[in-house]
């Protein structure tokens, strides 16, 4: 009997593994089918207070959160990104304009007070990023001037606030628990992919609302990030990593989604080596080998996969691809988001979300943000 069991459990699997790889055809009308089921379940998964996630759906591994800020940051990051991907698909249906509205007044009562849980974890890096984001496309599509001017404010403090948690050697980071020092500014561990994460979202800020930017700090990020960047445009982890370039982690394969975001960010301020050819070759790189990024998502432990991949680099890689794509000649784009609109069809859930990596329960809300900004794009560079 418990052999009949344990080949039923495997023939599941295997079926459902089956399922998700089938072919989808990309069509207009199979991405706005899917773009619609995915903010159906953010409509439907939104907290009544306007926000996304929650501490819940614990298991015996759970990522360090020390309470409550990491939580509070988590709840900003995902709630940013969610904002994201509805702003970004336009849809006038009343009930996601009302989920909408009830986001942004969260949005701009909680932000201001996000600050890093303790000295140990800058998570909140990620909510200030991603919240600017939002508030990004707020503005754009706010018609009354003092309401502009109010998420403009907003945007504005949260660069401030950002700038606080610049690492003393540049960047920005998530942890700060190796040196054993207690600094006002962190002294941890500035990681490629965060900084790259929040430069692109100061970038997008100054350029679309005019917001002002620290430009010292910038460019000593700048040049943080350009330390971890190897000859082959792969990026090491972190700082530290900087002395072991070839390992796993920091070879291409592992490399594969931050690559696509530390590209775009170097060549939106000015990085002259991040040329097409460059983007086009990560561009073809990932499509061709995102199965070692998908090897690794749903799975529970972080850096469990090849090459020390986490679930959670998936959808990151997804969104930060149409980032540096979307740099490319125009020509070139639709090809490259037909085949990203298949990968992103292909994974969506039954219940419409995405997501790579189970985070309590803000993996669903961050994975569908990061989804529909990408399909965004896609359905915007196959026209």
């Amino acid at each position: 009997m418990i052999r009949s069991l344990v080949i039923s459990g495997l023939l599941a699997v295997t079926a459902q593994a089956f399922e998700e790889s089938k072919p989808v055809e990309v069509t207009p009308a199979s991405v706005d089918a899917s773009i619609k089921r995915g903010l159906d379940f953010l409509v439907g998964f939104q907290n009544p207070n306007g926000s996304w996630g929650n501490p819940t759906l614990t298991k015996d591994l759970n990522i360090y959160a020390p309470i409550p800020g990491a939580h509070h940051a988590y709840k900003a990051g995902a709630t940013g990104l969610a904002i994201s991907g509805m702003l970004d698909n336009n849809d006038p249906r009343p009930e996601v304009q009302a989920s909408l509205a009830k986001a942004a007044a969260w949005l701009a009562s909680e932000l201001p007070k996000l600050r890093r849980a303790e000295q140990t974890t800058t998570y909140n890096v990620w909510g200030h990023a991603y919240g600017l984001r939002a508030i990004t496309r707020y503005w754009k599509q706010e018609t009354d001037p003092a309401k502009k001017a109010e998420w403009v404010r907003l945007a504005q403090e949260q660069v401030e606030l950002v700038n606080r948690y610049e690492d003393v050697n540049g960047g920005w980071g998530y942890l700060d628990i190796y040196d054993g020092l207690a600094t006002q500014k962190p002294s941890g561990l500035p990681t490629s992919f965060t900084t790259a994460t929040v430069l692109l979202a100061l970038e997008e800020a100054r350029r679309v609302m005019g917001v002002k930017l620290d430009d010292k700090l910038v460019a000593h990020s700048v040049a943080m990030l350009g330390r971890q960047r190897t000859p082959d445009f792969s990026y090491v982890y972190s700082d530290k990593h900087v002395m072991a370039p070839r390992a796993p982690i920091n070879r291409p394969a592992g490399s594969l989604s931050r690559s696509q975001a530390c590209n775009a960010a170097l060549r939106v301020f000015g990085e002259k080596l991040i040329t097409d050819e460059v983007l086009d070759q990560w561009a073809e790189r990932f499509l061709d080998r995102q199965g070692f990024l998908d090897m690794t998502r749903e799975r529970p432990v972080p850096h469990e996969g090849p090459f020390q991949i986490a679930g959670y680099f998936y959808y990151y890689g997804i969104y930060y691809f149409t980032e540096s794509a979307k740099m490319l000649p125009k020509d070139k784009q639709a090809a490259y988001a037909k085949r990203l609109a298949a990968l992103i069809l292909m994974r969506q859930q039954k219940d419409g979300s995405w997501w790579d990596y189970p985070l309590y329960s803000y993996h669903q809300p961050y994975g569908t943000g990061y989804a529909l900004m990408a399909l965004a794009w896609c359905k915007d560079a196959m026209k």
